[in-house]
């Protein structure tokens, strides 16, 4: 296995079997063709051609989209077609900060390919032999990837938080990081993704945060989440994320870009700019 691997594990899909999904003429994601046969049971809802799925054009304004497309999303969850049901919503959007059309329940979003915002934290620790970094080891009742290791924090960009509100509120309930240490994470950029996933096109973009920590402070989990904490030297890192898949697979990539920029990775490794260009769609 390689580091080349893991990115290319976040970028296998296949253009040819989605249709898009546009509101008002505007693509905001991409449907798998089954579902969007599917979705032809609903034409008040939705405009079903061989080429496209368009949001019906009657339906005008952010409350009426929203509660239309949701009850249809009711029934795709009573035929098991949406498994991870998470009653938080997603803005359908294409850039953050761009106006939300309507939004939708998280759990259905990868069904759809809208993109999906998120947050990581890098926390990290400086000690005399090198940089360490936190992980998390998942609970394994988690719906989504139970057992795998994680971030300190991370966790879904809801539509109604800001980016470092969502962080900081994150921060308390997974790592149990007082709102004052969690407000001193700088903003590093992101990383993005596109892959087929079993629960359906994964089209994310994950915003970046690095945070010093002191060797003193010992992370605490509050909301049943996180299984456990580790701190890790950097070289077991990347040696779990080179040989195994331990890892989230979207965690991998987030940590490989907090590598490159902390000079784990340089120029000389293999494959270095490869890995570089995989962090971005």
């Amino acid at each position: 296995m390689s580091y080349l691997e893991r990115v290319a594990e976040c970028h296998r899909w296949n253009p040819e079997d989605y249709r898009p999904f546009t509101i008002g003429g505007v693509t905001l994601g991409r449907v798998p063709h089954d579902l969007a046969r599917r979705l032809g049971d609903y034409p008040k809802v939705f405009e079903v051609s061989e080429s496209a799925v368009a949001l019906a054009p009657e339906l005008t304004g952010f409350e009426a989209r929203t509660a239309a497309v949701h009850e249809v999303l009711l029934d795709l969850r009573a035929d098991g077609l949406i498994g991870n049901w998470r009653d938080e919503a997603y803005p359908v959007i294409r850039r953050w900060g761009d106006p939300a059309p309507m939004i939708m329940e998280r759990g259905a979003a990868p069904l759809f390919g809208i993109r999906g915002y998120g947050v990581h934290l890098n926390g990290y620790v400086e000690k005399d032999d090198g940089l360490h970094l936190w992980v998390a080891k998942r609970s394994k009742t988690k719906q989504a990837a139970p057992g795998k290791l994680d971030h300190i924090v991370a966790g879904g960009q809801p539509h109604d938080l800001g980016i470092m509100e969502n962080l900081i509120k994150e921060s308390g309930e997974e790592a149990g990081l007082s709102p004052e240490v969690a407000g001193r994470a700088a903003a590093v950029g992101a990383v993005s993704y596109i892959c087929a996933r079993v629960e359906g096109l994964r089209d994310d973009v994950e915003f970046c945060f690095d945070l010093s920590l002191p060797p003193d402070l010992i992370p605490v989990n509050t909301d049943g989440e996180v299984e456990s904490f580790a701190l890790w030297p950097m070289a077991r890192v990347m040696e779990t994320i080179r040989d195994t898949q331990d890892f989230k697979f979207n965690v991998s990539l987030v940590i490989l870009d907090f590598a490159i920029r902390r000079g784990v990775l340089t120029p000389d490794d293999p494959g270095y700019q490869e890995i570089w260009e995989g962090l971005r769609r």
